[in-house]
């Protein structure tokens, strides 16, 4: 596999047709004729929503790896880092969109929150299987609806309402994470997870992100670790050694680049960290990945 110097982040200027403006949306069919100049695996700085009417493969969602069923319907937020193998036949349509295009008529700045499929309290975020014929007709006729708004220039307005309704449609039909509970605390989890996936890079304290939400270190504590099972502590060490393996796996970048990247100033500390939560240094991880 051939490594880059970092993993790519890529903006909706990437996915842009060289004749079209650039937007904070885009709608448009997905099939084996959609190419862009993209290296895998990448990230975005916008949400996705890839619905597949046909085709098979793999899509690699950070850790996680989800068979291509179709029909049914991937979510990605921004930071997540994916990979697609895909067949010749995939047809499908997908919907890109910046949180500030989804939000501009909405008073609840959080919505996107709200939705099981986007900032997962389990760090998974499986396709929705549409098994219903008629939500499956449904859901095709909003992204072709999408398509032809689209291509005749319409108010973005509609283009807004196409979004939200499939989102509010695709909520009802997603499964609810087992065992945890939908209430503020639940919101106050997610918003912590969502910081977490913004600025993991700072190498920040619990007390960083109790501050940016106007609540105490302790009080985040105890409800991350009602909601989670876990303590604040843990779910930033797993963001931390998860990105670190990211690092290692898909770039060619050092371990002193990696450690400086991480924001750990001390290189042997970096070394000692990844050590004591993997039980590898990170060129041992990095040398059986390899082999």
């Amino acid at each position: 596999m051939t490594k880059a110097n970092n993993i790519p982040i890529y903006s909706l200027d990437n996915f842009s047709k060289a004749d079209k403006p650039v937007k904070d949306y885009q709608v448009e069919v997905f099939d084996a004729n959609r190419h862009f100049s993209v290296e895998y695996p990448h990230r975005h700085d916008f949400y996705e929503v890839l619905y597949l009417s046909g085709g098979s493969g793999y899509h690699i969602i950070d850790s996680n790896r989800y068979k291509i069923e179709p029909p049914c319907i991937f979510f990605m937020t921004p930071g997540q880092t994916h990979k697609l193998e895909l067949s010749h036949d995939i047809d499908g349509y997908i919907f890109l969109f910046t949180p500030d295009f989804y939000l501009l008529n909405h008073t609840n700045k959080n919505k996107l929150l709200g939705f099981p499929f986007f900032h997962s309290i389990t760090r998974q975020n499986p396709p929705l299987s549409v098994i219903n014929a008629s939500d499956n007709a449904f859901f095709k006729s909003l992204f072709e609806r999408g398509c032809y708004e689209v291509a005749e220039n319409a108010n973005e307005d509609i283009i807004r309402s196409l979004l939200d309704l499939i989102l509010m449609t695709c909520n009802k039909l997603y499964p609810i994470e087992p065992g945890i509970p939908q209430n503020k605390g639940h919101f106050m989890a997610k918003k912590f997870m969502q910081l977490i996936e913004e600025k993991y890079d700072k190498n920040l304290k619990v007390s960083d992100y109790a501050d940016m939400m106007a609540i105490t270190a302790n009080h985040l504590t105890q409800v991350v670790k009602q909601i989670t099972g876990k303590t604040t502590s843990e779910l930033l060490q797993e963001k931390n050694i998860l990105e670190i393996k990211r690092l290692l796996l898909y770039t060619n970048m050092t371990v002193t680049e990696i450690a400086l990247q991480m924001n750990f100033a001390d290189q042997s500390y970096f070394t000692k960290y990844f050590k004591k939560c993997t039980g590898l240094t990170p060129l041992e991880f990095r040398k059986g990945a390899d082999k």
